[in-house]
């Protein structure tokens, strides 16, 4: 356990260093977020009582989903991890004494903390500073702030978990470009990442909360922003904690399979 925790403070390390990278993700994150609340706003004007979802609620929701969007884009993955299945660098880790789903599973954690705490910080000091109530609002508690950063943690191990699934399943293909392109499309629109699930018609809704792509960003900013009750935040944790055991037991059943049938052609 311990080399994995060695080797998950060596990526975070150096992803803190992309500090040009982070300050474009800032100023696109800031552009997107505007936009969004401004579309927001347009439709609440209309008739604020349609809503299931105070505009202020909303937008905390926008601006915490782009201050956290590293933890949750699933299209955010690593490129290195593809080459190495693809390219057969994978036969260097098989020969290392090391787990394969526990190293990536540490540097895909690594990779998206480290992103988010270069970006977060900027995004929400600026966002609540904004007039109410297109800003970023307080939690309702003391209690929805704690439950927002358990459920936050869980949401980023939720969503490594599933990017887990992606890289594994490019072992059974050609090319992982379809797989990524129907999984991230899935979890965007699933995990509230384009429309909050509240928005959506009420046995819609329910469905979709009922899916692994819901316990990733959805959980922790709805219950920040106020808009979940008691019993439905202990649901949610509950799943959250459901999904990521299936996620992770399947990931490693698969990745074990995988292990024991690759074939590296050349020299």
């Amino acid at each position: 356990m311990k080399k994995y925790f060695s080797f998950f403070r060596l990526r975070f390390t150096l992803g803190l260093q992309y500090r040009v990278a982070a300050l474009a993700g800032i100023a696109t994150q800031f552009a997107w977020g505007f936009m969004e609340v401004m579309i927001f706003a347009a439709f609440y004007r209309g008739d604020k009582n349609a809503f299931p979802m105070s505009l202020s609620a909303t937008c905390s929701y926008i601006w915490l989903g782009q201050g956290f969007l590293a933890f949750f884009a699933t299209w955010m993955m690593d490129n290195e991890i593809f080459d190495s299945i693809l390219k057969g660098n994978i036969a260097y880790e098989l020969c290392r004494p090391i787990d394969i789903y526990n190293i990536w599973f540490s540097k895909s954690v690594a990779v998206r903390l480290s992103r988010a705490m270069l970006r977060c910080f900027p995004i929400l000091l600026v966002a609540a500073f904004l007039p109410d109530p297109y800003g970023l609002a307080k939690p309702e508690s003391c209690l929805h702030f704690f439950l927002f950063i358990l459920t936050l943690a869980l949401g980023l191990l939720v969503t490594a978990a599933f990017c887990m699934l992606i890289y594994i399943l490019t072992f059974y293909t050609i090319s992982p470009q379809g797989l990524r392109i129907l999984f991230t499309s899935a979890a965007d629109f699933f995990s509230g990442g384009v429309i909050p699930l509240p928005f959506f018609p009420e046995p819609v809704q329910k469905i979709m909360e009922l899916l692994p792509f819901a316990a990733m960003q959805n959980v922790s900013l709805r219950i920040y922003s106020g808009s979940m009750e008691t019993d439905e935040m202990k649901k949610a944790i509950l799943l959250q904690l459901f999904w990521l055991f299936i996620l992770i037991f399947t990931g490693k059943i698969l990745c074990r399979r995988a292990e024991k049938k690759i074939t590296v052609q050349g020299g």
